[in-house]
């Protein structure tokens, strides 16, 4: 063999080694950092709930997100349908984006019951709970999602006890245009939201993103919100979820339920040095004494849906 020949061979070894060196270095790499990445994820979620509840800033160190989430969060499976807690699923490890695709645990939407253009909708889901001192409901806080102009909004609707007023409306994950449609994450347009009605006295879903400014003298102020300036799709997809997730094919019966007491939210003690999260239950009022359909765990969840973001996204 000559020498150039053996320099071709050599040249085309180092090059194929170092390829493979290479790609067990980024492989391994990959495998290694994944705990933290979805670690990460939880924790931007965890912070994120945290401060659409208004219980800790964007800001708070990963400790303090950790801490007042064990504290102060509690995470429950509501079956859609009934509007009722159920146990048939762990919400710790339950991922209610996954079920949806899959039609033994979804239904599919279209036309008039799809104005969030979601397609299917996940038969059960998880809603997270807030309880003030004397261990009675204080914010409610239900995931939402659906389409906006270029993308699938995720985020979520904070309301105060008397399950109308908002304490906070955020989007963790979407794809709008920066400027336009993505001005959905502005703090200054996120602002305008704590205090608004989402429900008209009829119990209808009621809340519109209107174009320019809402009017303060107007009899509908407490159902209105400004428009996204440039985003009149995304302000118009923004209000389609809310309806949809509000709605009888969303949480209407579950927050009905709550309303008329069908479904309770009640604490009990916890023992000196443990968190101060209360155990929820849920009771339906016409169900035999002894018999729950909610569980008695109070184990803090951790939106389990971010690990598949975290290994493909959405």
């Amino acid at each position: 063999m000559s020498n150039k020949q053996e320099s071709i061979v050599r040249t085309v070894t180092v090059a194929f080694v170092m390829c493979l060196v290479c790609s067990i270095i980024v492989a391994s790499a990959a495998v290694l950092l994944r705990p933290t990445q979805i670690e990460n994820k939880l924790l931007d979620k965890q912070r994120y709930i945290l401060e659409i509840a208004g219980l800790s800033s964007a800001d708070a160190p990963a400790g303090q997100v950790q801490k007042v989430f064990a504290e102060k969060i509690q995470a429950r499976v509501v079956d859609l349908k009934t509007g009722q807690f159920t146990t048939k699923q762990d919400p710790a490890t339950f991922d209610p984006l996954e079920a949806a695709k899959d039609p033994a645990q979804s239904i599919g939407l279209a036309g008039a019951d799809d104005i969030a253009s979601i397609h299917r909708r996940e038969n059960e889901t998880v809603v997270y709970l807030v309880e003030n001192d004397q261990h009675q409901l204080q914010t409610l806080i239900l995931p939402v999602r659906g389409y906006g102009l270029w993308s699938t909004l995720h985020g979520f609707i904070a309301l105060k006890a008397d399950l109308n007023t908002v304490v906070g409306l955020g989007f963790y994950q979407h794809a709008e245009t920066a400027g336009l449609g993505g001005e959905v994450d502005n703090p200054r347009w996120r602002a305008l939201w704590p205090g608004k009605q989402v429900f008209a006295d009829d119990g209808r879903p009621d809340i519109q993103i209107i174009k320019g400014s809402v009017d303060p003298s107007n009899p509908k102020a407490a159902h209105q919100v400004d428009g996204l300036a440039g985003a009149s799709l995304t302000s118009k997809g923004v209000a389609n979820l809310l309806k949809f997730w509000l709605g009888p094919q969303g949480f209407g019966p579950f927050i009905a339920h709550l309303k008329d007491g069908s479904v309770k939210v009640a604490g009990t003690a916890h023992p000196a040095g443990t968190p101060a999260t209360a155990r929820v239950t849920a009771e339906r009022a016409a169900t035999p004494a002894g018999r729950h359909d909610g569980s008695t765990s109070s184990g803090v969840a951790l939106p389990h849906d971010l690990i598949a973001t975290a290994e493909g996204g959405r």
